[in-house]
């Protein structure tokens, strides 16, 4: 079983923050929730503190403690370590998948990116995010697709996998 997030979706939201999840996303939940069993909710937590994101990042209970080891291993009382604590632990929102594979996203995370009828989610390895359509298509997508047009033409993303230098 996969634990990678791959793919993007875009599903309802209603008018309680109810969205559903990809099904392939809930899979790796699932396998990467520790105390997750058959016929119970895997749980996950949203990170929305980085004011500069306009999308809210999601993170398996494995990966969300990957990170918590990497803070507690920086200097007690130092700026990094505080900054990363506040944006991890106070910034983000625990919760566990409903057991109709939904997530409910309170009116303060809708509002921090908003979202209304329509949750676009994007996989990326070992999170996932989810955005306002909108902002990602003008946003991110429309990013992207500059920083390719900058390469040459017979340039070949494969060649970042081999630790190629540049753009």
């Amino acid at each position: 079983m996969s634990r990678r997030f791959r793919g993007e979706s875009q599903h309802k939201v209603d008018t309680k923050g109810r969205v559903s999840i990809p099904a392939s996303f809930r899979r790796v939940l699932e396998a990467s929730d520790p105390n997750w069993e058959n016929g119970e909710n895997p749980e996950l937590v949203i990170v929305y503190g980085d004011h500069r994101r306009a999308y809210l990042e999601c993170y398996t209970m494995a990966a969300i403690e990957e990170v918590d080891a990497k803070i507690d291993a920086l200097p007690r009382g130092s700026m990094q370590r505080k900054m990363l604590q506040a944006m991890f632990n106070g910034q983000s929102f625990p919760t566990t998948v409903d057991e109709t594979g939904r997530l409910v996203l309170p009116a303060k995370l809708r509002s921090k990116i908003n979202l209304d009828n329509e949750a676009f989610f994007m996989g990326t390895g070992d999170t996932f995010q989810i955005w306002n359509p909108e902002t990602y298509d003008t946003q991110e997508r429309a990013k992207q697709e500059a920083w390719l047009n900058e390469l040459p033409e017979d340039f070949d993303p494969m060649e970042f996998l081999d630790g190629t230098p540049g753009a």
